[in-house]
């Protein structure tokens, strides 16, 4: 059990914020066979780039880190906001001081033991070379515009829509709902976060102190959490987003309801898992907003979504016979 100690001026003070560059690295993590798993269909779009990327833009040099560590590192430094973008990570990766950087690669590398020999020695060489900063950023540089800045517009917006509906559950049920319904592994107790291990372990309590935790979604962190405990991270759990099941969706019918509502109005009953607007939709899913829009007024006139305006804007949401009929669906 990892226990969060919390301080009133903690609540106060804990933060949403999103990372390109964090999604990036554990992007790259998949591909390689180091993390979870993609959607065929997606990961097979993109592995002939992933295998060019390794050849020739220093992509192992970015591997060979991650496969020693998974933890914060200075391939992905922490994200200070909801509207941070990829230009920004890279600037403060590229302003890594190189005494920093020396000390965290030879830690990385020998954080495990020796060396395994899978690595080639090319790229421990430049790894310890002079100026090993610059290579790693340009080799993420080129692994986002080659990997993920096309899907990045479609992988915010998941982000957000999940940072809205956390917002939601906090004005209703206040931090403890909050954190119940973030993941099965986090709860709220005893004015504590806590974060179940998947693995055994020593329990380990952290006092936050006041500073707060920063909350990021994720789109490949699942199916578990990433708690990040070190410096130059601030105390931070990072989750995955609601909506991923949109990803899944994308390009196949979700079970036999496809084939009765027709491919793109069963996607979108199947995001609606929490209320959306149409823009939102549009964006998460990567359609047209008058094409959702479209869809969204079948949906409603055969009673399977209704809307409600909040604010500014109006959502739609599941009515129970379309939570019945999404649940047919196949994950």
């Amino acid at each position: 059990m990892w226990r969060f100690a919390t301080e009133p001026e903690d609540l106060a003070r804990t933060r949403f914020a999103v990372s390109p560059l964090f999604e990036l690295v554990s992007l790259l993590r998949t591909l390689a066979g180091m993390g979870s798993r993609l959607p065929p269909a997606w990961a097979a779009r993109l592995r002939p780039e992933f295998t060019r990327l390794r050849a020739e833009a220093n992509l192992d040099l970015v591997l060979a880190l991650e496969s020693r560590y998974s933890g914060a590192s200075i391939l992905a430094p922490p994200p200070q906001g909801l509207a941070q973008t990829i230009e920004q990570d890279l600037a403060a990766v590229r302003a890594t001081p190189a005494e920093v950087a020396r000390a965290v690669i030879d830690a990385q590398l020998t954080l495990a033991g020796p060396v395994p020999d899978d690595v080639p020695d090319h790229v421990l060489d430049r790894l310890r070379g002079p100026r090993p900063v610059p290579l790693l950023a340009d080799a993420l540089e080129a692994a986002w515009h080659g990997l993920l800045a096309a899907d990045w517009p479609q992988l915010r917006a998941i982000c957000e829509r999940d940072v809205v509906h956390r917002a939601g559950e906090l004005g209703r049920t206040g931090w403890g709902g909050a954190l119940d319904g973030l993941h099965k592994m986090v709860r709220w107790r005893g004015g504590a976060i806590e974060v179940r291990r998947r693995a055994p372990g020593a329990d380990v309590t952290t006092e936050l102190g006041g500073a707060g935790l920063l909350l990021v979604p994720s789109v490949f962190v699942w199916p578990g959490v990433a708690i990040f405990n070190e410096d130059p991270w601030p105390r931070a759990l990072i989750y995955p987003a609601r909506g991923i099941s949109a990803l899944w969706a994308t390009g196949s019918e979700p079970g036999a309801i496809g084939a009765l509502l027709g491919s793109a109005r069963a996607r979108i009953l199947v995001a609606l898992a929490e209320p959306a607007s149409t823009t939102q939709l549009a964006r998460s899913m990567g359609m047209a907003v008058g094409a959702v829009g479209d869809h969204l007024a079948v949906l409603r006139d055969a009673r399977l979504v209704d809307r409600a305006r909040t604010g500014r804007s109006v959502l739609y949401r599941r009515t129970p016979l379309g939570d019945a009929l999404a649940a047919q669906a196949d994950p």
